[in-house]
């Protein structure tokens, strides 16, 4: 579904000229928002997916607010799905200069319980939305993105440590985090920049699962030597730095934006 259009973009701003894809807005509160909102604050054009349409009618709003080029259906366990979605944004904007990879799955038995209970078709699930398709993404723009650009997806800290009550999404991440790095080393040579951000904990409609969640959320604010948490639009105007010019000499890395948490034991 193709947008409306906003007022022409100054020529100075540092994603002036640039178009990009975002997944993973669910609503005002989802950190895929918050970058969004920051990109097109930096000139950026975008498009912007959802799930299925129930969440549409949350998101579309959002989008034409926002005034996305494409608002689009991306159902990445749908076979062609992902693979549709970036053929339109080819088809509407040439090329890509950035993607944004914001979604993660798990069951609530596999999340919930020990990680060697996992059930193989849990793990499979959780691996083949929250991962592998960052790498399917990455694979899918490549011929969009022939003077480099920037891949970024969403990590968290249990990825490197135990996080009570994170589980199997842990391993999830830890594999997440290493694809991105093999990534950055696999599209180098073409200019394309792969990342992962790391935000500290922030209730988002996919953290309201995670058991005991609040209690994390003081854990961190405590022990965060800016003693508090991190807000959405924080990580926002991060993830935007990274699509910019300002991050050229950067790959590969899992980049913290949790007041300064992960380094306190």
């Amino acid at each position: 579904m193709t947008m409306g259009t906003t007022s022409p973009t100054p020529a100075l701003l540092p994603l002036a000229c640039k178009k990009g894809l975002i997944t993973g807005v669910a609503n005002d509160k989802s950190i895929a928002y918050a970058v969004a909102k920051a990109i097109v604050a930096l000139g950026g054009e975008i498009a912007i997916t959802y799930q299925n349409d129930k969440t549409a009618r949350y998101t579309q709003p959002l989008a034409e607010a926002l005034g996305a080029k494409l608002f689009l259906k991306l159902d990445v366990a749908e076979p062609g799905s992902l693979e549709g979605v970036v053929a339109q944004c080819g088809d509407t904007f040439g090329t890509v200069d950035f993607a944004l990879h914001s979604m993660a799955f798990c069951n609530a038995q596999d999340l919930h319980g020990r990680v060697i209970d996992t059930t193989e078709s849990g793990f499979e699930a959780a691996m083949n939305v929250s991962c592998h398709s960052f790498l399917r993404l990455a694979k899918a723009l490549e011929p969009l993105m022939p003077q480099g650009g920037s891949l970024i997806t969403m990590s968290y800290l249990g990825a490197e440590r135990v996080v009570r009550n994170y589980g199997v999404m842990g391993i999830i991440k830890a594999a997440l985090e290493s694809a991105v790095r093999y990534m950055a080393y696999d599209l180098g040579p073409k200019g394309i920049r792969v990342f992962a951000v790391s935000p500290g904990p922030i209730m988002t409609r996919a953290a309201s699962g995670i058991a005991n969640f609040n209690n994390l959320i003081e854990s961190d604010a405590q022990k965060a030597p800016l003693g508090r948490t991190v807000t959405i639009d924080e990580v926002g105007a991060l993830t935007a730095f990274l699509c910019t010019p300002g991050s050229s000499g950067m790959t590969g890395q899992t980049i913290y934006v949790d007041a300064g948490a992960h380094i306190v034991a």
